[in-house]
Protein backbone atom coordinates (compact mmCIF):
# COMPACT_ATOMS: atom_id res chain seq x y z
CA UNK A 1 0.00 0.00 0.00
CA UNK A 2 1.48 3.59 -0.92
CA UNK A 3 2.32 5.76 1.45
CA UNK A 4 0.66 8.90 1.46
CA UNK A 5 2.75 12.33 1.54
CA UNK A 6 1.64 15.62 1.40
CA UNK A 7 4.80 18.40 0.38
CA UNK A 8 4.64 21.71 1.61
CA UNK A 9 6.33 24.25 -0.33
CA UNK A 10 7.25 28.34 -0.77
CA UNK A 11 8.45 28.56 -3.69
CA UNK A 12 9.32 27.19 -7.19
CA UNK A 13 9.08 23.44 -5.89
CA UNK A 14 11.97 21.97 -7.50
CA UNK A 15 11.84 19.52 -4.99
CA UNK A 16 8.08 18.71 -5.02
CA UNK A 17 8.94 17.85 -8.85
CA UNK A 18 11.23 15.63 -7.89
CA UNK A 19 8.89 13.35 -5.32
CA UNK A 20 5.71 13.72 -8.33
CA UNK A 21 7.96 12.59 -10.87
CA UNK A 22 9.33 9.60 -8.26
CA UNK A 23 5.68 9.07 -7.01
CA UNK A 24 4.87 7.80 -11.10
CA UNK A 25 6.51 5.18 -10.55
CA UNK A 26 4.45 2.48 -8.81
CA UNK A 27 7.05 0.61 -6.83
CA UNK A 28 8.66 4.17 -5.50
CA UNK A 29 5.80 3.44 -2.48
CA UNK A 30 4.57 6.96 -2.22
CA UNK A 31 2.19 8.86 -3.45
CA UNK A 32 1.74 13.08 -3.50
CA UNK A 33 -1.93 13.26 -2.07
CA UNK A 34 -1.60 17.18 -1.72
CA UNK A 35 0.72 19.94 -2.17
CA UNK A 36 0.35 23.26 0.66
CA UNK A 37 2.09 26.46 0.84
CA UNK A 38 2.27 29.21 2.43
CA UNK A 39 1.87 32.17 0.39
CA UNK A 40 -0.15 32.59 -2.85
CA UNK A 41 0.62 32.27 -6.31
CA UNK A 42 3.90 29.82 -5.67
CA UNK A 43 5.09 28.65 -8.97
CA UNK A 44 5.06 24.86 -6.95
CA UNK A 45 1.25 25.22 -6.60
CA UNK A 46 0.94 25.71 -9.97
CA UNK A 47 2.88 22.50 -11.35
CA UNK A 48 0.85 20.80 -8.41
CA UNK A 49 -2.18 21.96 -10.15
CA UNK A 50 -1.33 21.03 -13.57
CA UNK A 51 -0.19 17.70 -12.39
CA UNK A 52 -3.54 17.20 -11.27
CA UNK A 53 -1.85 16.97 -7.53
CA UNK A 54 -5.02 18.97 -4.92
CA UNK A 55 -3.18 21.97 -3.41
CA UNK A 56 -4.01 24.36 -0.41
CA UNK A 57 -2.72 27.54 0.98
CA UNK A 58 -2.75 28.84 4.35
CA UNK A 59 -1.43 32.47 3.65
CA UNK A 60 0.69 33.75 6.69
CA UNK A 61 -0.28 37.38 6.61
CA UNK A 62 -4.38 35.79 6.89
CA UNK A 63 -4.10 34.78 10.44
CA UNK A 64 -3.56 36.91 13.47
CA UNK A 65 -0.75 35.21 15.27
CA UNK A 66 1.30 32.32 14.54
CA UNK A 67 -0.80 30.02 16.39
CA UNK A 68 -3.60 30.36 14.48
CA UNK A 69 -1.88 29.85 11.27
CA UNK A 70 -0.32 26.55 12.33
CA UNK A 71 -3.75 25.86 13.89
CA UNK A 72 -4.92 26.32 9.61
CA UNK A 73 -2.20 24.25 8.54
CA UNK A 74 -2.78 21.40 10.74
CA UNK A 75 -6.55 21.15 9.68
CA UNK A 76 -5.34 21.44 5.81
CA UNK A 77 -2.93 18.65 6.08
CA UNK A 78 -5.05 16.15 8.45
CA UNK A 79 -7.82 16.70 5.74
CA UNK A 80 -5.21 14.55 3.17
CA UNK A 81 -4.74 11.65 6.18
CA UNK A 82 -0.95 11.70 5.59
CA UNK A 83 1.37 9.21 6.54
CA UNK A 84 4.32 11.57 6.14
CA UNK A 85 4.51 15.42 5.59
CA UNK A 86 7.54 16.64 3.95
CA UNK A 87 8.72 19.98 3.76
CA UNK A 88 10.49 20.71 1.00
CA UNK A 89 11.91 24.08 1.02
CA UNK A 90 9.01 25.29 3.21
CA UNK A 91 10.52 28.52 5.09
CA UNK A 92 7.97 28.63 8.16
CA UNK A 93 8.28 27.03 11.36
CA UNK A 94 5.62 24.34 11.85
CA UNK A 95 4.84 24.23 15.45
CA UNK A 96 3.55 21.65 17.33
CA UNK A 97 -0.24 21.53 16.11
CA UNK A 98 1.25 19.79 12.53
CA UNK A 99 4.15 18.11 13.95
CA UNK A 100 2.22 16.84 17.23
CA UNK A 101 -0.05 15.21 14.46
CA UNK A 102 2.09 13.79 11.77
CA UNK A 103 5.19 12.58 11.30
CA UNK A 104 7.26 15.56 9.05
CA UNK A 105 10.41 15.30 7.48
CA UNK A 106 12.77 18.61 6.62
CA UNK A 107 15.46 19.39 3.90
CA UNK A 108 18.34 21.34 4.72
CA UNK A 109 20.84 23.09 3.24
CA UNK A 110 23.81 22.55 5.45
CA UNK A 111 25.30 19.71 7.97
CA UNK A 112 23.41 19.96 10.91
CA UNK A 113 23.90 20.57 13.43
CA UNK A 114 26.01 23.50 11.80
CA UNK A 115 24.67 26.16 10.17
CA UNK A 116 20.73 25.53 10.92
CA UNK A 117 18.13 28.49 10.38
CA UNK A 118 17.11 30.41 6.86
CA UNK A 119 20.75 31.20 5.72
CA UNK A 120 22.53 28.08 5.98
CA UNK A 121 24.48 28.48 2.81
CA UNK A 122 25.62 32.09 3.34
CA UNK A 123 26.38 31.28 6.86
CA UNK A 124 28.55 28.24 6.16
CA UNK A 125 30.50 30.57 3.46
CA UNK A 126 30.80 33.27 5.97
CA UNK A 127 32.74 30.72 8.53
CA UNK A 128 35.15 29.76 5.94
CA UNK A 129 34.11 26.31 5.80
CA UNK A 130 35.71 23.72 3.28
CA UNK A 131 32.63 21.21 3.37
CA UNK A 132 29.34 21.45 4.09
CA UNK A 133 26.33 19.53 2.33
CA UNK A 134 22.40 18.77 2.88
CA UNK A 135 20.49 17.26 5.94
CA UNK A 136 16.99 15.59 6.17
CA UNK A 137 15.83 15.27 9.72
CA UNK A 138 12.48 14.83 11.15
CA UNK A 139 11.01 17.97 12.00
CA UNK A 140 10.31 18.92 16.16
CA UNK A 141 9.06 22.20 17.41
CA UNK A 142 13.01 23.94 17.27
CA UNK A 143 14.73 25.55 14.20
CA UNK A 144 16.19 22.59 12.37
CA UNK A 145 16.48 20.65 15.42
CA UNK A 146 15.47 17.14 15.11
CA UNK A 147 16.47 13.78 14.77
CA UNK A 148 19.20 13.65 11.29
CA UNK A 149 17.62 10.79 8.81
CA UNK A 150 21.04 11.03 6.23
CA UNK A 151 23.67 13.53 5.29
CA UNK A 152 25.42 14.59 1.93
CA UNK A 153 28.29 16.56 2.15
CA UNK A 154 29.23 19.07 -0.51
CA UNK A 155 32.97 20.48 -0.92
CA UNK A 156 33.29 24.47 -1.30
CA UNK A 157 35.10 25.58 -3.82
CA UNK A 158 37.76 28.51 -3.98
CA UNK A 159 35.15 30.40 -6.69
CA UNK A 160 31.56 29.84 -5.04
CA UNK A 161 29.04 32.21 -4.11
CA UNK A 162 26.30 32.24 -2.08
CA UNK A 163 24.04 30.78 -5.86
CA UNK A 164 26.79 28.67 -7.32
CA UNK A 165 27.06 26.52 -4.00
CA UNK A 166 23.69 26.43 -3.48
CA UNK A 167 22.65 25.16 -6.38
CA UNK A 168 25.37 22.45 -6.51
CA UNK A 169 23.48 22.08 -2.93
CA UNK A 170 19.77 21.65 -4.16
CA UNK A 171 21.41 18.99 -7.16
CA UNK A 172 22.49 16.90 -4.57
CA UNK A 173 19.09 17.77 -1.39
CA UNK A 174 16.64 16.71 -4.76
CA UNK A 175 17.95 13.27 -5.29
CA UNK A 176 18.62 12.56 -1.49
CA UNK A 177 15.03 13.88 -1.13
CA UNK A 178 13.67 11.15 -3.54
CA UNK A 179 15.78 8.54 -2.11
CA UNK A 180 14.91 9.11 1.65
CA UNK A 181 11.43 9.69 1.47
CA UNK A 182 10.80 6.45 -0.84
CA UNK A 183 12.68 4.29 1.83
CA UNK A 184 10.65 5.90 4.47
CA UNK A 185 7.55 5.32 2.34
CA UNK A 186 8.59 1.51 1.76
CA UNK A 187 11.24 0.17 4.94
CA UNK A 188 9.27 2.93 7.72
CA UNK A 189 11.70 3.76 10.40
CA UNK A 190 12.45 4.06 14.18
CA UNK A 191 13.51 7.00 16.21
CA UNK A 192 15.70 6.03 19.36
CA UNK A 193 16.85 9.28 20.67
CA UNK A 194 18.09 11.03 18.18
CA UNK A 195 19.25 8.15 16.54
CA UNK A 196 16.91 7.19 13.11
CA UNK A 197 16.65 3.60 11.72
CA UNK A 198 14.96 2.52 8.66
CA UNK A 199 12.94 -0.25 8.86
CA UNK A 200 9.95 -1.02 11.50
CA UNK A 201 9.48 -3.19 14.74
CA UNK A 202 6.57 -4.25 16.22
CA UNK A 203 6.29 -0.91 18.73
CA UNK A 204 7.21 1.12 15.63
CA UNK A 205 4.01 -0.30 13.97
CA UNK A 206 1.91 0.36 16.84
CA UNK A 207 2.96 3.46 17.92
CA UNK A 208 1.86 4.38 14.03
CA UNK A 209 -1.80 2.82 14.59
CA UNK A 210 -2.31 4.83 17.97
CA UNK A 211 -1.15 7.94 15.91
CA UNK A 212 -3.75 7.31 13.20
CA UNK A 213 -6.56 6.22 15.76
CA UNK A 214 -6.23 9.14 18.04
CA UNK A 215 -5.74 11.57 15.51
Amino acid sequence: MSARVVVLISGTGSNMAALLEAAEDPGYGATVVAVGADRRGTRGIELAERAGVPTFVAHFRDYGDRALWNAAMAEHISGYEPDLVVSAGFMRILGPAVVGSHPAVNIHPALLPSFPGAHAVRDALAHGVRITGTTIHFLDEGVDSGPIIDQVAVPVQDDDDESSLHERIKAVERRMLVDTVGRLAREGWTIDGRHVRFGRTEQSVADATDTKENR
